[in-house]
């Protein structure tokens, strides 16, 4: 299949452009025009496929669920937003609804899905810290377990890619350090870690931190907290949760100028509610939620923040268009940073000859016109 486009992004650059995809794969990239084409998208950006690493559901469903046929319909439902590829996150709950959240996701990770990629498991709790949990439930919080956590790896079937985890209760950094010389992706969050032991987790194999500004000890001048390190430990990676209400878009800004283009990472941290209609009946770690007209969910009756409804190309036009992140930047953000940070960037994150052909087509309001997952159109609007 030959398909291109006046934009397609280069090297960082929008360039016209001609993709031959093969099966799975980008084969070869051309210069415009240059072969009979299956598709032409004329002036539309096309895009590596975005990777959301922090999701706990959409569409009515929630990974601790552990429903196979409610993880399928949010995997298709997926590409309407631009996203190819994404790690289903748990939430705090007993080590019964975890263990079957897990091997579920594994499950129908194993037997492949018609939409985006299930890239593994991202496990949010139960290691955090009760005076941040945030939404997550008190009575299902742990501490850092090496015995507990390979139990839940064997029901994941060895697929956890990444550990969300308060690193002050991680007696020695012992998991940390499992997690690291195995190539697990391990964040700090709901954490009330000082700065001081952000840099001593850091230095034990944490490679990030999870939705920067949520959930951790906050920044001042002379306490600079968790997310002063944040800030400050560039070769650190961030989630950051782009929806405008989680972070000011003031905050966005100072973030991105801060990381650099290469280590931020925007994320949904999405919730069941996630294309439904807004009111109650929802749930989020077994808690009620209320979603308002805004897509705002809180915790039932209270002002705590219970994940978002975001959409990711509504994310990225929320970075550009008004936190003003330069768009290479935010671009990164969804495509090659989270890549990186889970160790998969030689096939993912990019367009480029050999790598998995996972592409967003975008008009200029940010609404996404296509989408490919592993060389299959799986999303086109127009042609519904």
């Amino acid at each position: 299949m030959v398909i291109q486009s006046k934009r397609v992004w280069l090297a960082g650059q929008f360039t016209a452009a001609q993709l031959v995809l093969s099966g799975s794969k980008i084969e070869r990239i051309l210069p415009y025009r240059t072969e009979p084409v299956n598709k032409d998208w004329g002036d539309l950006r096309i895009l590596p496929g975005f990777l959301d690493i922090h999701a706990h559901g959409a569409y009515g469903f929630d990974t601790n669920d552990g429903e196979p046929e409610g993880l399928r319909h949010w995997a298709e439902k997926l590409p309407e937003e631009g996203v190819t590829a994404f790690l289903p996150t748990t939430m705090a709950q007993s080590p019964e609804v975890l263990r079957k959240a897990l091997n579920n996701t594994a499950s129908v990770a194993e037997e492949g899905v018609c939409g985006a990629e299930i890239l593994g498991v991202h496990l949010e709790g139960p290691y955090l810290d009760p005076d941040y949990r945030g939404a997550q439930r008190a009575d299902a919080l742990a501490k850092p377990s090496l015995t507990e956590f390979k139990g839940y790896q064997a029901a994941a079937k060895g697929r956890i890619r990444y550990v969300t985890l308060a690193p002050e209760h991680d007696r020695g950094f012992s998991l940390t350090r499992y997690c690291a010389e195995r190539n697990i992706a391990v964040g700090m969050g709901h954490s009330s870690a000082s700065y001081e032991q952000a840099v001593m987790a850091a230095a034990n194999g944490v490679t990030g931190m999870t939705h920067v500004y949520n959930g951790m000890s906050g920044f001042h001048h002379r306490t600079p907290g968790l997310a002063g390190a944040a800030l400050r430990l560039r070769e650190l990676y961030g989630e950051i949760i782009c929806d405008g209400h989680h972070c000011h878009t003031a905050a966005l800004n100072v973030f991105f100028h801060a990381k650099g283009a290469c280590r931020g990472i925007m994320v949904s941290d999405s919730m069941r509610a996630k294309g439904c209609p807004p009111g109650g009946g929802y749930t989020l770690g077994g808690q009620p939620v209320e979603v308002d007209g805004q897509g705002l969910a809180k915790i039932a009756g209270t002002d705590t923040l219970a994940g978002s409804t975001l959409r990711l190309n509504e994310g990225l036009r929320i970075l550009v268009e008004e936190a003003m992140v330069p768009f290479a930047a935010a671009v990164s953000s969804c495509t090659e940073n989270p890549a990186r940070f889970l160790g998969i960037d030689g096939r993912k994150g990019k367009l480029a000859a050999g790598y998995d052909a996972d592409l967003a087509v975008l008009e200029d309001d940010y609404s996404v016109a296509g989408a490919y997952c592993l060389g299959k159109c799986l999303w086109e609007p127009a042609a519904l």
